[in-house]
């Protein structure tokens, strides 16, 4: 059974999704791929993965950082995009990476000698648990902000949050 709960943002209202204890989705609310897949659900708010979940974004607006090691994830993804939500992972807070970087780093962890910056797009547009895998951090190769499912301008006040001075 996967549970939802909402969490009232600074930008907003997110959905956090879990299922067996383990937390699978988190969406701005009406997000392009909004709980992409999840048909049934049961709201709990009581659930200790959707409180711990609830006090990791508490931290992360308020602090500016909590480590996601705190949180179990359960990615319901193909090996591809766990390889390419693993390099998102390892973008530390307040720092940027390119596609392409991301790509190269995806590349090395594949062992593969090609891949396409287009397939990294598209499973970095597709992450299911967005903020805690930080996609936000993810700019053009000319330093500009291109795509977030959640939309443009969340992914700037994220990336000013965390100190980077962007600008649409």
């Amino acid at each position: 059974m996967i549970y939802i709960s909402d969490y009232d943002s600074p930008l907003g209202r997110i959905t956090i999704a879990i299922k067996e204890e383990k937390l699978v989705g988190l969406w701005f609310y009406e997000q392009k791929y909004y709980m992409a897949g999840i048909k049934e659900y049961q709201v709990n708010h009581q659930k200790s993965m959707i409180v711990k979940t609830k006090k990791w974004l508490d931290a992360y607006f308020s602090s500016g950082s909590f480590p996601i090691s705190e949180l179990e994830i359960e990615l319901e993804v193909s090996d591809f995009r766990k390889a390419v939500y693993k390099a998102l992972s390892c973008i530390p807070y307040g720092e940027t990476r390119t596609y392409k970087e991301i790509a190269d780093a995806v590349l090395k962890y594949c062992g593969k000698q090609k891949m396409s910056s287009q397939a990294v797009g598209n499973a970095i547009a597709h992450n299911p648990i967005s903020i805690i895998i930080p996609c936000h951090r993810v700019i053009g190769t000319n330093g500009k902000l291109k795509g977030y499912a959640g939309g443009l301008d969340k992914k700037e006040w994220l990336l000013n949050f965390e100190g980077k001075n962007i600008i649409l």
